[in-house]
């Protein structure tokens, strides 16, 4: 298992959704939590976001 880190930017062209739509879904627990790399920098697993557009994927059929 690759723990490749993603930022926002990666994350928002892999989901779609806009920084407030993540930060907002993260705080209901509908959506991955970030990491923290240091500072004022955060991070998603690339494969929890995969997972989680996966599920995605999967409810929509």
């Amino acid at each position: 298992m690759s723990n490749k880190i993603i930022r926002l930017p990666a994350v928002k062209d892999k989901t779609g959704l806009s920084r407030s739509s993540i930060y907002l879904r993260m705080s209901k627990g509908e959506f991955p939590q970030n990491i923290s790399l240091g500072g004022r920098a955060v991070g998603w697993v690339e494969e929890d976001i995969n997972e989680w557009l996966e599920q995605c994927i999967a409810k929509g059929k």
